[in-house]
């Protein structure tokens, strides 16, 4: 089930990360990591977790290996990025700041935050490179999905979307929170734009949720309003 990617700069400079979806904290790794990693270092206002058991942020641990090979590089700096799915094949030549926001969501996405977990449906079914209207249709498609079963199984059912606006505020005091600590510990800019666009497209479900769905009204619809999937 990992996660492949390879990222090429040029015949000299690659870089290789594999992404296991259902990993654990890693306490081994924690001990070994950099300072700007500590649960304490610019932690979340919402961190559910206790410093009596995770010495270390789960999410920042899993990115610090990211975050060092890439700092002091230029955002705008061209890539090859290839992604290996369980299902398929990626391959783009993109900035390197596209790259990396790809990178860091889905190392995020799949780390032992408890807040950041509310994403790994959306890791499981992984898209790089994905726009700002493919990741509001994939986040409110596989919110509306919970809410189906959760009326089929007896539990009250959310489709108004409020439930999906107040997760996506719990995960911007995150993104919020990590843009700091990048912050704190790069020297260039690459990291901290790819967390910055990143930031962005998650803030668009917080802030204006109708205007995104409007955007995408056109293309669930163009079948025709009383069309019926056959």
């Amino acid at each position: 089930m990992a996660i492949e990617y390879r990222i090429i700069l040029d015949d000299e400079h690659e870089f290789s990360y594999r992404i296991e979806p259902d990993r654990g904290y890693d306490g081994d790794a924690a001990r070994l990591a950099p300072k700007w990693t500590r649960l304490d270092h610019q932690q979340c206002s919402n961190c559910p977790l206790s410093r009596d058991r995770f010495s270390h942020c789960p999410a920042a641990v899993d990115l610090h290996r990211v975050i060092e090979d890439f700092q002091g590089l230029p955002a705008v700096q061209k890539a090859r990025v290839e992604v290996r799915t369980p299902e398929r094949e990626y391959n783009k030549q993109v900035g390197l700041e596209e790259g990396l926001r790809a990178l860091l969501g889905v190392i995020m996405a799949t780390s032992a935050c408890p807040v950041l977990g509310r994403l790994k449906p959306m890791a499981h079914q992984h898209l790089p490179f994905a726009n700002n209207q493919e990741f509001v249709l994939r986040a409110v498609s596989l919110y509306l999905a919970r809410q189906y079963f959760n009326l089929r199984e007896g539990r009250h059912a959310d489709w108004e979307l409020r439930g999906l606006v107040r997760s996506f505020q719990q995960l911007q005091l995150v993104n919020q929170a990590f843009w700091q600590r990048i912050h704190d510990t790069c020297r260039g800019d690459s990291n901290l734009k790819a967390f910055l666009t990143f930031f962005s497209m998650a803030s668009s479900l917080t802030y204006s949720l109708e205007t995104q769905l409007q955007k995408i009204r056109p293309m669930v619809m163009s079948a025709g309003e009383g069309a019926e999937l056959v």
